[in-house]
């Protein structure tokens, strides 16, 4: 049988609301008694220095493992791609693995985190990232094997809420309305998604009217948890996560006059063990294979 794809960071999101405990360590939050009261003016940057410590103790944890990992299984393939491409890159890997015998195993996370995290030395042959700013970080460093960078996907952020909300939202402006508290987004200091959602809030001109309404969270997927769980009533996320959630829906799509570029460029590290294997990977993702099931789950072709 063929060995299936493993994966290091995997976020429960589905079921954030389920513990408390394991929503603060998922979603990097502050703990919330009443989903619908106030916000204080502080939560906000409790909830960024709660998503920085867990970070920053994962990221050692993750060290350790993937170096032993990397040490005693010399054929692993390790790809460190964004949180949103979790589930498109789990069923491109399973079959890139059918096909090729290639082993994967997969870090998923926030492509700041995941840039911060090779930087740092953790092993990676592939990375994928949701904005350029991240793999031009690398670029700089010297971190990337020279003529393998490449844009990938675009993708686009929508605003939504839990199914069972009675909110309706017929235009970015209607975020600042006193009836939306709570609004979840990625970390808008330095998780793409959240660069992305303040930069569009602020083209909105209503960035400094809601940012005491943020929560921010350590990655797309985490943001999406928040208000899966009630713990926000809006989040502003990326179209393909909502494909991937039952329980949010769809009430506006961020309009493209007012949305920034959102585009994926991935990788191959320079100092990959396996630069073939890591090379033949790249290659399936640009497969009319790979195309088609980033296409049905939202992600849109680089033109």
């Amino acid at each position: 049988m063929p060995h299936r794809p493993t994966e290091t960071n995997r976020p429960d999101y589905r079921h954030a609301g389920v513990s408390k405990a394991t929503f603060r360590e998922r979603a990097g939050s502050c703990s919330h008694s009443k989903p619908t009261s106030a916000v204080p003016k502080n939560e906000a940057a409790c909830h960024e220095q709660q998503a920085r410590r867990n970070s920053a103790v994962r990221g050692v944890i993750l060290f350790m493992s993937l170096a032993m990992i990397a040490s005693v299984d010399a054929d692993e393939l390790l790809v460190s791609a964004a949180a949103s491409l979790t589930d498109a890159m789990k069923e491109i890997g399973a079959r890139h693995q059918q096909q090729t015998g290639d082993k994967l195993m997969f870090n998923f996370g926030g492509s700041s985190l995941l840039a911060r995290q090779i930087e740092e030395g953790v092993p990676a042959d592939v990375f994928a990232s949701a904005d350029e700013t991240q793999m031009d970080r690398l670029e700089k460093a010297g971190r990337l094997e020279r003529g393998t960078r490449s844009d990938l996907l675009t993708n686009a952020l929508v605003i939504v809420a839990r199914r069972d909300s009675p909110l309706q939202i017929n235009s970015v402006a209607d975020l600042a309305s006193s009836n939306v508290s709570r609004i979840a987004i990625a970390d808008p200091q330095s998780v793409p998604a959240g660069i992305y959602a303040r930069q569009l809030l602020a083209n909105a001109g209503i960035w400094e009217r809601v940012r005491d309404k943020i929560v921010p969270a350590e990655n797309v997927r985490a943001a999406l948890a928040v208000v899966e769980a009630g713990n926000a009533d809006l989040g502003v996320v990326y179209t393909t996560d909502v494909a991937a959630s039952g329980a949010t829906r769809v009430l506006f799509n961020a309009p493209a006059e007012l949305s920034p570029k959102i585009t994926y460029p991935v990788a191959v590290m320079a100092n990959s063990a396996h630069s073939g294997a890591a090379k033949r990977f790249l290659a399936f993702l640009k497969s009319s294979e790979a195309a088609e099931i980033f296409q049905r789950a939202g992600f849109g072709a680089v033109k």
